[in-house]
């Protein structure tokens, strides 16, 4: 993944609060390169990328909220290219 590019829009990351609800991960970054991993997820017909950052002694979950489809891709995407954190 490449790192942060100067001038990226600040994702808003949540508590990951909906556990108890079925997601079905669509697609995902290497969680063996490093301890930042992301998840682009599907939950009740809405999209939602997970980010699970396990540098620390626990694992740190957080998601953004669920969005349709095109705009759940274009944030995964951004992320993706390190235009979004």
């Amino acid at each position: 993944m490449p790192p942060e590019q100067a001038g990226c829009v600040a994702v808003r990351w949540m508590r990951e609060t909906r556990r108890t609800v079925r997601a079905r991960v669509v697609a995902h970054t290497c969680d063996h390169c490093s301890p930042l991993a992301y998840e682009l997820c599907a939950s009740g017909g809405l999209l939602f990328v997970r980010r699970t950052d396990r540098s620390g002694d626990r694992p740190e979950v957080r998601e953004t909220e669920r969005l349709p489809d095109a705009r759940a891709r274009r944030l995964w995407l951004t992320v993706l290219l390190g235009r979004a954190r």
